[in-house]
């Protein structure tokens, strides 16, 4: 059991820092089957903001703007920043929304 939570713990890691990969490629890495890695990204992506597509340059994906480790604003945080944002000008403006570009997970 501690080598598949230990292997989940490492595909995370590894996605976060490559942003995509192909199934294939992971079950090499890891060396297990594609239908271990499907069931691998399956479970992760019930906590972390991972997804697959299909077809040709289908594969694992990590969602835009997630690094695992990282806190990001809740959106009552964001939604203040945002309408605080609107009273600012200049280098104070720009400040504030690189704030909220790092640390809004899902950007809307």
């Amino acid at each position: 059991m501690r080598a598949t939570t230990d292997r989940r713990q490492s595909i995370i890691e590894t996605m976060c820092d490559r942003r995509f990969e192909t199934v294939d490629n992971l079950a090499h890495q890891y060396n297990v089957t594609g239908r271990t890695i499907r069931n691998d990204i399956e479970i992760l992506s019930c906590t972390y903001p991972i997804y697959t597509t299909r077809g040709n340059g289908g594969g694992v994906h990590v969602a835009d703007g997630y690094y695992i480790g990282r806190e990001y604003l809740k959106p009552s945080q964001s939604e203040l920043l945002k309408k605080l944002a609107l009273t600012l000008e200049g280098v104070d403006k720009k400040t504030l929304q690189d704030i909220l570009d790092n640390f809004v997970l899902n950007k809307s």
